[in-house]
């Protein structure tokens, strides 16, 4: 038993003032959060409050309910334009196979047949957009002889 005040007193002796303040400090810091649990519940409106307004829950509800219904029109219309468009291109990729397909049973190379397609609708909307442009005369580079 006498071993323990020598310790205890020079723990005390040097750093005293500083568990006083750490004290202090966590005592106003249990203080503070202690008052703000207390005046948390009266601040929002709780059960006794809901019950004495009901018309106002019914209609909160309500409005959830049609929000929810709007946004669930809006994600199937968004998924039916998705399908649609999913369709589109499967129709497009079955016309292209097929175009390869019959450009094969005539002995041509599917692949220079879709580029002439591709070429094709190309030239179309330039030659429809656009007036080819005339090359001038130029000198050769070489002479005749």
């Amino acid at each position: 038993l006498r071993l323990v005040p020598v310790p205890v007193g020079s723990l005390l002796s040097s750093y005293g003032w500083y568990i006083l303040l750490a004290a202090v400090a966590v005592y106003l810091l249990v203080q503070k959060i202690s008052q703000s649990l207390a005046a948390r519940p009266s601040s929002q409106p709780g059960a006794a409050d809901a019950a004495v307004e009901p018309d106002m829950v019914v209609r909160r509800q309500e409005a959830l309910a049609a929000a929810r219904l709007r946004m669930q029109e809006e994600l199937n219309a968004q998924a039916e334009r998705y399908k649609e468009k999913q369709r589109q291109l499967e129709e497009e990729k079955r016309r292209q196979k097929i175009a390869m397909w019959e450009s094969m049973q005539e002995g041509k190379s599917y692949k220079g047949n879709l580029k002439l397609n591709q070429q094709e609708v190309e030239s179309g909307a330039s030659t429809s957009s656009a007036v080819p442009k005339s090359k001038p005369n130029k000198k050769p580079l070489r002479g005749g002889g």
